[in-house]
């Protein structure tokens, strides 16, 4: 690994750390699930600047290249950055690359497409990506084909849906998170926040 590659890999495993230590900071004082926090907002949007840096500078920094565990960083610093629709969906377009090339997992190709369609408004493919629904259950945001949707995972390396729904219920059963009080007035607000930062138009 040269020496820049190195530097890059300091960086990007300082920002998912950074980004991590925040969010469990705000999960710790009940803060995290009130909306989109402004603290851990403003930390998703300074580690997305920088990736995007990075990005037009070397592309996507791929285990190859910075190894497995700065890789992984890189992805969740863009999967983080929910309030930069331009770098996410760039973003997909070098990691699907870095996937052909064998230098990402394509797990997290998946992932990221799955959030840009659900932030787009569109239904995800492969059943990653969840929300409360009408009934106060965490549940999978709509599906595309949902009747093949354990195939799709399946492919990608994941498990069915349904012990991913259980997985899912359980973790937050034993979290601080809860419904929304008014689940129509949390769509709405999902809503406008996702035409503000320019996801739909």
């Amino acid at each position: 690994m040269t020496t820049e590659w190195i530097t890059v890999r300091d960086e990007l495993l300082a920002m998912a750390e950074h980004d991590l230590r925040v969010r469990d900071e705000l999960v710790a004082d009940g803060s995290l699930f009130r909306g989109y926090n402004a603290k851990m907002q403003a930390v998703h949007d300074a580690n997305a600047a920088r990736l995007a840096v990075i990005l037009g500078t070397h592309g996507w920094p791929g285990e190859h290249r910075v190894g497995r565990e700065a890789a992984k960083a890189a992805w969740l610093v863009v999967q983080h950055a929910i309030a930069q629709p331009a770098l996410q969906r760039r973003a997909l377009q070098l990691l699907r690359e870095a996937v052909r090339q064998g230098s990402a997992p394509a797990l997290h190709a998946v992932m990221l497409e799955d959030r840009i369609r659900c932030l787009e408004g569109r239904p995800q493919l492969y059943g990653t990506q969840f929300d409360w629904d009408p009934d106060g259950s965490m549940s999978p945001l709509p599906i595309e084909s949902a009747d093949q949707v354990d195939a799709r995972r399946q492919a990608v390396g994941l498990g069915p849906l349904a012990q991913e729904v259980r997985m899912r219920r359980a973790a937050v059963a034993e979290s601080q998170e809860r419904p929304p009080d008014d689940w129509a007035r949390h769509q709405r607000e999902m809503e406008a926040w996702c035409r503000k930062v320019g996801w739909r138009s």
